[in-house]
């Protein structure tokens, strides 16, 4: 009995140890707080999304009948018009404008012109002297700048408007 009793001692004293344990362990709360606090929650609005503005170009008016050609000097089969009251090239069977700021290609009189890129326009056309414009570029700004949105070539190059 001596040798059973401390061991039966020990034994209780472990028993309600752990139930007692198991009791507080359901009440205990362990935390650590640095004093960093939480990022706030930022939300964001939805993105606008603004498509850029479309610039229509005016294209020149349509050539209803085979024009009158003169050849330009130093170009090779480059042909202009000098009756025509806008920039008319003539290249290759087809016409050719340069006209409100962008160029302009049509396959032949009666066509609707079309606006083309500058490289897509022939190298001997856009080595076309300035003197065989109708409207030289940049001439075409001051034009429009003029009271009635119009101007003369002739006043335009003397800068009267």
């Amino acid at each position: 009995m001596h040798r059973t009793m401390p061991l039966v001692v020990a034994l209780a004293v472990i028993v309600v140890a752990l139930w007692g344990g198991l009791a507080v362990a359901g009440d205990v709360n362990i935390g650590v707080t640095i004093g960093v606090p939480r990022p706030p929650v930022v939300v964001l609005p939805p993105a606008v999304v603004v498509a850029p503005p479309t610039v229509v170009v005016a294209p020149p008016p349509v050539v209803f009948a085979p024009p009158a050609l003169v050849i330009v000097p130093g170009t090779p089969a480059v042909h202009h018009v000098p009756t025509a009251s806008f920039n008319f090239f003539v290249y290759g069977n087809r016409y050719y404008s340069f006209h409100n700021g962008a160029w302009f290609v049509a396959a032949g009189h009666g066509a609707p012109w079309s606006i083309i890129a500058i490289e897509s326009v022939p190298a001997p056309v856009r080595a076309v002297p300035v003197k065989h414009y109708r409207v030289p570029p940049g001439h075409a700004k001051k034009m429009d700048a003029h009271e009635g949105g119009w101007c003369p070539p002739g006043q335009a190059k003397k800068g009267r408007c």
